[in-house]
């Protein structure tokens, strides 16, 4: 499915976008577009009240999670949780609602992974990345050099078996740097992130990099936590400047994996007449 053009009347509408064969609802593309979807997933979802954790635990040395027809052990590093800067030690609720997600499109024929070039960005202890291994993608799992050693054992640990139908590779990316040329040759099918937006400093980086790596067929998926309303608007105003931004809707979710603490985005990067525009 290639990825639609959006015109101004379908702006508030819900349409297909990128590969995804689920529709989603587009952000519009004006100066209020961001706060008014900040404010909106504030009011609709009150993360603040809800539970900070449902599916993970960060006192936990690993993660246990079915998925794909597997069982996924995930390694934790708790005790490097409190060192500043560190974010990728442990899992958080929106990978796992992420991964789940890209398992029930796949079953549910809204998403095609197979065969597929896949880069996940800061993929912290992976479990997003072997979820879309067994799926069948051909995935390269990123992050940056002091990440890499739990990320590549977790790799070895879940993916060993003979029956994976993908594969999956663990790379050194720091956003905001030139990516390796193949990274980008070709463009990847997909990008996925999770809780990839915690700071104005690194949106900055982060979709550097996005523009970067994605070519005109290439999709993302971006789940992320809702912890700073103010960086959240930074986020989306940002990306619309170089992407068509649209949620995808919680009743899209694996239903046993929804979180009101969680919101979910497809981008698609613009054409240059559409960044013109705007």
């Amino acid at each position: 499915m290639a990825s639609c053009p959006v015109a101004e009347s379908e702006i508030e509408e819900e349409i297909k976008m990128g590969s995804y064969g689920g529709k989603v609802r587009v952000l519009r593309h004006d100066e209020e577009s961001a706060a008014e979807e900040t404010m909106l997933l504030w009011g609709m979802q009150q993360p603040t009240f809800s539970k900070p954790n449902s599916f993970v635990s960060h006192s936990s040395l690993q993660l246990n999670l079915d998925a794909c027809g597997h069982c996924l052990s995930i390694l934790q590093s708790p005790s490097s949780l409190g060192t500043p800067g560190v974010t990728g030690s442990v899992m958080w609720d929106s990978g796992v609602v992420l991964g789940k997600f890209l398992e029930h499109a796949v079953d549910s024929g809204l998403l095609l992974l197979h065969g597929k070039k896949v880069i996940e960005l800061g993929s912290g202890c992976g479990l997003v990345g072997c979820i879309a291994a067994l799926l069948g993608a051909e995935v390269t799992l990123t992050d940056l050099p002091d990440r890499l050693r739990l990320l590549k054992k977790n790799i070895e640990t879940n993916l060993r078996h003979g029956n994976v139908r993908g594969s999956a590779v663990v790379k050194e990316l720091v956003w905001g740097d030139d990516p390796d040329q193949d990274l980008i040759d070709p463009f990847p099918d997909y990008v996925l992130g999770s809780d990839v937006v915690y700071s104005e400093g690194a949106v900055v980086d982060l979709l550097d990099t996005l523009v970067q790596l994605c070519g005109a067929q290439t999709t993302i998926f971006l789940a992320g936590e809702l912890r700073n309303d103010a960086v959240l608007e930074y986020f989306f105003d940002a990306a619309m400047k170089e992407f068509i931004v649209g949620r995808v809707e919680q009743t899209q979710w694996h239903p046993d994996y929804c979180s009101p603490r969680v919101a979910m985005y497809v981008l698609v990067k613009k054409r240059i007449g559409e960044i013109l525009s705007d």
